[in-house]
């Protein structure tokens, strides 16, 4: 019995392994990223394709897990002294994004007769970006030091930190309404991530504990830094926050350190693996059965997601001050909706504001927004004649004054 489970579930790593390889050997060789291969294999091998994982919970807790590490990483590559720099910047554009969302929501939703709540909650998911995937493309086109990508990059750390404000709004609105002490619990732990960040940012040296006993025992470091970036994502849960926001602000505090080296070291290739189980949740579901019968609106969802969202970040990051090519592309990099998006949806769908039907349609919506994301961008560069040289060049005309 113990043999045949162990069979079962080195049946299952070896099909996961052996598919995002060959995957990922055929997108290397058309320049696409491995984040299709993960997705794709997830789709293959989940629920609803060859059902070598099953179980939805599963699924679940696996996707929470992936995106509670890949929050860490996206956080330890991210200096929060530079984002405080172009705060204006950041503010404005993702503003924007955000109200743009919202409005448009409720034009759609006068014509639908959906509720307030529903118009709120839908403008909030299709607003937020995939920082995972937008910082992985910045990263592979070496644009994190270009102006255009610096810009991108501050619009999505503006968006993580705003996902508390949002769940805290969306929580009042639901139907199932929510207790004095979990507001005032959410509240507080919002003003202490604030304060942590505060921190952070006036300290000049920050220092790990134990971080000279780490320093060169490469096991230790690795345990180490999961105890960081698991304690801060159990701190937000039980505050009431994402827990994945809660791992960024690790990554932030493990980046300000001057351990961020020799940590992100040790635990690249644990980070591969970890990272890859988010997006191969992601396709995991993706129930296919679904996606065949209402295939008319999930691509008219997708394409006009993907039109409005290039619409609005574009007008955004042109009134930043980036050329209308530059502003296209960086458009093109903003225009999916991202992972904190999914937390949104589940709360959103336990509060009753949207049906079982609307919550798989979203579902499956946010998921090919991610897959297609690295070729929209692709498409979008070749379109525009966009080079990878322009892109690293600063714009001619002045950033605008926005302190004015």
């Amino acid at each position: 019995m113990l043999l045949s489970a162990l069979g079962q579930e080195l049946n299952l790593l070896l099909g996961v392994c052996g598919l995002i390889f060959l995957l990922g050997l055929g997108l290397k060789r058309i320049g696409q990223p491995y984040i299709i291969a993960y997705i794709l294999t997830g789709v293959i091998l989940g629920p609803y394709g060859f059902k070598l994982v099953t179980q939805y919970e599963t699924v679940e807790i696996i996707g929470e897990l992936g995106l509670v590490i890949l929050m860490f990483f996206i956080g330890m590559e991210i200096s929060l002294r530079d984002f405080i720099s172009n705060w204006r910047v950041a503010l404005l554009g993702t503003g924007m994004q955000i109200l743009f969302s919202v409005l448009l929501m409720v034009l759609l939703g006068s014509f639908l007769d959906w509720s307030f709540a529903r118009m709120l909650l839908l403008g909030f998911i299709i607003s937020i970006s995939s920082s995972a995937v937008v910082i992985k493309l910045v990263d592979e086109n070496r644009l994190n030091n270009s102006f255009i990508g610096q810009n991108v990059i501050s619009i999505l750390i503006t968006q993580d930190v705003l996902i508390v404000p949002m769940i805290i709004v969306i929580s009042l609105m639901g139907s199932s309404g929510v207790s004095a002490t979990q507001v005032t619990t959410q509240v507080v732990g919002g003003i202490m991530l604030i304060l942590f960040l505060v921190v952070l940012l006036r300290k000049k040296v920050i220092k790990l504990p134990f971080e000279k006993h780490l320093r060169s025992d490469h096991e230790l470091q690795i345990f180490w830094g999961l105890i960081v970036c698991f304690g801060l994502a159990l701190v937000t849960s039980v505050l009431g926050l994402s827990a994945g926001l809660g791992a960024f602000v690790a990554g932030l505090f493990v980046h300000s350190s001057n351990s961020c080296t020799w940590l992100h070291n040790s635990l690249h290739s644990f980070r591969v693996v970890l990272v890859s189980i988010f997006f191969l949740s992601i396709g995991m579901l993706i129930n296919i059965e679904f996606l065949v019968v209402n295939w008319p609106v999930i691509a008219t969802l997708v394409v006009f997601i993907y039109l409005s969202n290039q619409g609005i970040n574009a007008i955004a990051l042109r009134l930043l001050g980036s050329s209308w090519k530059h502003s296209l592309y960086g458009g093109a990099l903003l225009s999916q909706i991202g992972e904190f998006s999914f937390v949104l949806v589940s709360l959103g769908y336990h509060e009753s504001m949207m049906s079982q039907y609307s919550y798989q349609l979203t579902i499956i919506v946010i998921s090919i927004t991610i897959f297609i994301s690295p070729l929209w961008a692709s498409f979008v560069k070749w379109a525009t004649k966009t080079r990878t040289e322009d892109l690293l060049k600063q714009p001619k005309e002045p950033q605008p004054d926005l302190a004015a």
